[in-house]
């Protein structure tokens, strides 16, 4: 006990020496020129010196709360909250309550839905490993550097639909991309400068990269909220010192907060799982932007599908018709498909158009007896191509063959690429064949023959009234002298006749051939040989992402008979124009073939491709 008055003497009297502001009131000293009879009796010594002890103990306190302050301070510095990114400020006590709080929990059942609706009730800890481990990143390899890297297999829908969106920015907005920040709505505009050549991929800065991440992150998820709002979630374990660290350590912060995690059952996810929703998109960039470490994270392609689907909603927690479960021809499947973990249609689907339906087809389809299935019902942004079409398992709709911007998911039986154009002329119908349309329609309506394939002269007259078609007097009479005309024979006619008489004759010698590139890329690395470097031995393989160049010619609708029998005769330019044709018909460029071929094809009907190097993989 004396040992423990001596201690708080000798504090007393070291704090009494300190003359750090603001001072604590003290006992007035006695004055020393008071003399002898200035000394103190033991009673006013022990008064004192609890006075000096109840004064240490005060300036404890003080200099205890004045350190809490500048620890507040500082964490407001590291870690902006939410609301200070969107442009208002935040105080030290908002950002140290985001440390613990960094959005609205899930309730159990809530938890507990999300968890069996995407894995369902007995899923292996492989697959919950392979989509625990797949962060959204980009390739470190300059030819592909502008694709997301896939270690394995799994969350490849949710890597190729993001891929996606992330070209179209790249490739169709690429000002939206220099901007701090943008009030307009995502995708809204077009850049004018449409045809960018190949090699900016090598030039890409990360910067620029990451904001078109961000810009397509965003579009997804308010597409899936209907455009009215985005749920983007996080994990509780991450507190805002990830949003405001250098970007050293960011990186480092967010695989030490993720050590030893796992996510097993809907409880786990209850636990660690965070949620807010925005209304504003300017707002949901910023919290996007700032949470591009965590997306990042082994956690990200996981925490992307879970947003986009909250986005949507969840069909048993709130009580409308535009929710994942109401999108769904079967509600009782998980949507990460057995054994195997693949993201499903569904997925596919959810990110691409908004809606968790299951078809690729166009609108809906009646089965009979009241029961309908659901496709694609409005046209989309980036498109859906499948190997299974090919195959004649499933048909793909317009919507999806044909989007606003020349970019396609591309689907295997167990895989997504992506497979794009830099022109969007690659879209645009064939001008022979729109016309041969146009034509052979108004032959079909005049058609009496029940399918037999000619009409009658007066029928055949207002064919060309209705198409424009001015044909020479020796030409009309010579298809009309029999009393019908056959549309083989009328065909060879328009082959041969002026576009400015409303004919289909090509000066070029094409004849309606199309020639364009196309490139395709696979996020999951690959051995290739292309860049590496040689050995004693040969090349040595090594593993990255593949990006593939095709060279697409796609011949006209025509047999190779017809489009020979429509050469000119004659002599002179025509004559040499229509031997360049035979030539081009009959000697083709050998074509290569690829399961990625038939896919093509089933955008492009006769498709030839050719490329250099390794064939372009889909799986």
């Amino acid at each position: 006990m004396a040992d423990q008055e001596e201690d708080d003497m000798q504090m007393a009297l070291k704090m009494s020496m300190q003359h750090e502001p603001p001072e604590p009131k003290r006992s007035k000293p006695r004055d020393n020129a008071a003399g002898p009879q200035a000394e103190e009796s033991p009673e006013v010594k022990n008064r004192r010196l609890q006075r000096e002890l109840m004064a240490a103990a005060a300036e404890k306190r003080m200099m205890a709360a004045k350190n809490a302050a500048t620890a507040v301070v500082s964490v407001s510095k590291v870690g902006k909250s939410v609301k200070e990114e969107e442009g208002g400020s935040a105080s030290g006590a908002e950002c140290k309550k985001k440390e613990v709080n960094l959005g609205k929990e899930l309730s159990p059942a809530e938890a507990n839905e999300l968890f069996s609706m995407v894995f369902g009730g007995e899923v292996t800890k492989d697959v919950l490993a392979q989509w625990s481990n797949q962060g959204i990143r980009f390739s470190p390899d300059p030819e592909t550097s502008m694709g997301l890297v896939q270690h394995e297999g799994g969350p490849c829908g949710v890597l190729a639909a993001i891929q996606a969106f992330v070209l179209k920015y790249l490739l169709f907005f690429p000002e939206e991309l220099s901007k701090v920040a943008s009030n307009m709505p995502m995708g809204s505009r077009v850049s004018e400068s449409r045809f960018v050549a190949l090699d900016i991929f090598a030039s890409l800065v990360e910067d620029k990269k990451l904001r078109a991440l961000v810009k397509s992150m965003g579009e997804i998820l308010f597409l899936c909220g209907s455009n009215k709002r985005a749920v983007i979630a996080s994990l509780s374990i991450l507190d805002c010192d990830i949003e405001g660290s250098g970007d050293s350590s960011k990186d480092e912060i967010t695989a030490k907060a993720l050590e030893g995690l796992s996510i097993e059952s809907g409880c786990d996810l209850q636990k660690i799982l965070r949620v807010n929703t925005y209304t504003s998109q300017a707002s949901a960039f910023h919290r996007l932007k700032a949470m591009i470490p965590v997306f990042q994270s082994r956690m990200g392609a996981m925490l992307f599908l879970i947003s986009a689907l909250l986005s949507r909603g969840l069909v048993k927690l709130q009580n409308k018709t535009d929710s994942v479960q109401a999108d769904r021809d079967d509600p009782s499947q998980p949507l990460v498909t057995a054994p195997f973990g693949h993201a499903s249609q569904e997925i596919v689907n959810l990110l691409l158009c908004g809606q968790a339906v299951a078809n690729v087809f166009d609108g809906s389809m009646d089965l009979g007896g009241g029961m309908f299935v659901k496709g694609i019902s409005t046209t989309v942004e980036v498109g859906f191509l499948t190997l299974l079409e090919s195959l004649i398992f499933c048909k793909v709709g317009q919507f999806l063959k044909c989007p606003k911007w020349p970019i396609w998911v591309v689907g295997s039986e167990s895989h997504y690429t992506v497979l794009f154009a830099l022109n969007t002329k690659v879209q645009e119908e064939n001008e022979l064949e729109g016309r041969e349309t146009q034509i052979r329609r108004a032959f079909d309506a005049q058609d009496q023959s029940g399918g037999g394939g000619f009409i009658s002269v007066e029928g055949f007259n207002q064919v060309l009234r209705e198409t424009n078609i001015n044909l020479p007097a020796e030409k009309l009479d010579h298809l009309c002298n029999s009393g019908f005309i056959v549309w083989s024979e009328f065909w060879q006619v328009l082959l041969d006749l002026d576009k400015s008489s409303g004919g289909l004759k090509d000066s070029t010698g094409l004849m309606g051939k199309k020639f364009f590139d196309l490139y395709h890329f696979n996020g999951i690395a690959k051995s290739v040989l292309n860049g590496s470097q040689a050995t004693s031995g040969g090349e040595t393989p090594i593993q990255r992402p593949r990006l593939t160049t095709l060279r697409v010619s796609v011949p006209p609708r025509w047999t190779p008979e017809e489009f020979m029998a429509a050469v000119p005769s004659g002599s002179g330019g025509n004559d040499t124009a229509g031997k360049d044709a035979v030539v081009e018909v009959s000697k083709p460029e050998p074509p290569q073939h690829a399961p990625l071929v038939d896919c093509i094809r089933t955008r492009w009907p006769r498709a030839l491709c050719n490329w250099e190097g390794d064939a372009p993989s889909i799986v």
